[in-house]
């Protein structure tokens, strides 16, 4: 009965890691011109407008990277 006990296995549930927490952040809106806006104020409500966006975008793609490559990790493990 003990070389049977110990030959048995205990199933361990693995768990997908929490992804960090600045990958969980969602991007902010972007601006809205207001319609008696000069252009030079619309002309910086576009820039900053394109900062938040590439900002975002590359917090994006760093997500996607790290959800990619603890996939990959996750499943070879299994």
């Amino acid at each position: 009965a003990l070389l049977l006990a110990g030959c048995t296995t205990v199933p361990v549930a693995q768990k997908f890691p929490e992804a960090p927490s600045i990958l969980q952040q969602s991007c902010k809106p972007l601006e809205q011109v207001a319609t008696s806006a000069t252009v030079s104020e619309f002309a910086k409500v576009v820039v900053n407008n394109y900062t938040e966006y590439y900002q975002c975008s590359t917090l994006v793609e760093a997500w996607q990277e790290w959800y990619k490559n603890q996939k990959k990790i996750f499943e070879e493990l299994k």
